[in-house]
């Protein structure tokens, strides 16, 4: 496999989390920590120095090296709640339309704070990726 930047740590998620300087950010990192575990089954686990991912997958770059990812997750960035759900947006955009206040890129979803969104749909949304990632990367 090649090296990515972004790798499995043996940091403490918990501490990790202990240690995000905004409350709010915080109390919201707390909540998706319980929602990823009950959707996805896995145990968290801190990618790089701020990414929580949950569950792991492979896939094969053009030039026939592989690299192994987390299969979805957030991260409790200063700016905003970043959560990792590339491809449950993508082939669900109606999810989007009835989530709530939020930013996307190809790969991410941006939240500022949790009350600005509906959790269940956010529930459906990680569903929908995890459903998605087993498809294109069976376990």
């Amino acid at each position: 496999m090649s090296e990515l930047k972004t790798r499995p740590t043996d940091a403490a998620v918990a501490d990790f989390i202990q240690s995000v300087e905004s409350k709010r950010r915080r109390e919201d990192a707390w909540l998706l920590l319980k929602l990823f575990k009950s959707v996805t089954g896995k145990d968290p686990v801190m990618w790089g120095q701020s990414i929580i991912g949950y569950g792991t997958y492979t896939y094969t770059l053009a030039n026939g090296k592989q690299n192994q990812f987390m299969r979805s997750g957030f991260s409790p960035r200063k700016q905003n709640m970043s959560v990792y759900v590339g491809a449950g947006m993508s082939e669900n955009p109606q999810l989007l339309e009835r989530l709530g206040k939020h930013k996307t890129s190809k790969a991410c979803l941006y939240i500022n704070k949790l009350d600005d969104i509906d959790l269940s749909v956010l529930e459906e949304l990680i569903r929908a990726d995890l459903a998605v990632m087993e498809q294109r990367y069976p376990e």
